[in-house]
């Protein structure tokens, strides 16, 4: 069982574990707007897929923002911010924060993505919301770099994550010759 920590205690982390190398699992997500949007799979680019626990926190909140403005300056990828949040909640923030580069998805509805990716936190106070995690998948809808953090309370490691997107958008190969 995959664990991290919330203020240096740990918590269990439920669900399907996904690590690199592994297809990504293909999840639809609630938008702003209550429209379905699909995460993971192959969408012939790299998408960077952002989980957080709510972005009505200070953490949470400077990691859209500074992913937000990072995703304009990678071609050929797309970027997803997950958590529980509302759907009116997410679109909220990213009116106020002036958040234009990525896509908000909201897993409030059944916590598919959460179970499917294995970042359903079990217990503890923020037991039934999403750790603090980076997935980055290629076009091939391949996972190609996994970070979830080891505090929930710190942001990620944003030069790896970004790193990795840029790998994943440079290649012309789709993954499946040898």
């Amino acid at each position: 069982m995959a664990t991290t920590k919330l203020k240096g205690n740990e918590v269990n982390l439920i669900g399907n574990e996904v690590n690199v190398g592994d297809t990504a699992p293909v999840v639809t997500v609630a938008a702003k707007d209550l429209s379905d949007v699909q995460v993971g799979g192959e969408k012939g680019k790299a998408q960077i897929v952002v989980v957080v626990p709510s972005l009505d926190t200070p953490v949470c909140a400077a990691e859209t923002r500074k992913f937000n403005e990072e995703a304009a300056k990678i071609e050929n990828a797309e970027v997803t911010v997950v958590s529980m949040d509302l759907p009116f909640a997410m679109g909220r923030f990213c009116t106020t924060e002036g958040i234009e580069n990525l896509t908000v998805g909201s897993d409030f509805r059944a916590k598919d993505f959460a179970n499917a990716y294995g970042v359903l936190i079990e217990n503890g106070p923020l037991a039934g919301v999403t750790c603090r995690a980076v997935f980055v998948i290629n076009a091939s809808g391949v996972v190609t770099y996994k970070e979830i953090c080891p505090e929930i309370t710190e942001e990620p490691n944003y030069d790896g994550a970004l790193a990795a997107a840029k790998d994943a958008t440079s290649t012309s190969c789709c993954g499946t010759c040898q």
